[in-house]
């Protein structure tokens, strides 16, 4: 597998992603308005990852596998901080259908070393409702290491949700 930029030529796919894991997804998710999940609310969100990466606020991959290019997921790097933090917030989703085949931890560490290499961030962070063990595992698989549990850190399914926070750095990669 590997990972690229979002375009908006992935639209339909993604579309076809979000439509059919909607009820899965949800527990993860904060509610999403209706227009979210048609063809016209996928292009919107695709010109806001375009902007934010022409901003530098925000990247957003596609999961493509490498057999026959199919989009199975998304990875982003959100929240870019520059100056003395040089730091991004890491949030993915994969295809259930694909789950549990390695591919969410290969996309975070290939998202982390394009986020090191080519964008110069010093550190990647990511939270994790404590409820959702596979993606902890994705994380500790990937290198990241936990710091710690923030309280009600985000409203998901609309309900705040603690989170347990993971923190990867360059230091730790290049050891």
């Amino acid at each position: 597998m590997y990972i690229k930029y979002i375009e908006m030529k992935d639209a339909s796919s993604l579309l076809d992603i979000k439509r059919r894991n909607r009820d899965f997804f949800q527990t993860f998710e904060p509610i999403r308005d209706e227009s979210h999940f048609t063809l016209e609310g996928q292009e919107k969100e695709i010109a806001n990852f375009i902007q934010g990466q022409q901003n530098d606020q925000s990247y957003n991959f596609g999961i493509f596998l490498e057999e026959n290019d199919e989009l199975i997921g998304k990875i982003a790097l959100s929240g870019v901080a520059r100056g003395p933090f040089q730091n991004a917030s890491l949030g993915y989703f994969i295809d259930q259908k694909q789950n549990g085949k390695g591919y969410a931890t290969t996309a975070a560490q290939l998202c982390v070393m394009k986020a090191f290499n080519e964008l110069g961030l010093h550190r990647i962070q990511a939270g994790v409702m404590p409820k959702n063990q596979p993606s902890m595992r994705v994380l500790e698989k990937a290198g990241f290491r936990r710091e710690g549990l923030a309280l009600a850190y985000l409203k998901i399914n609309g309900s705040w949700e603690d989170h347990v926070l993971f923190a990867i750095t360059a230091e730790e990669i290049s050891r």
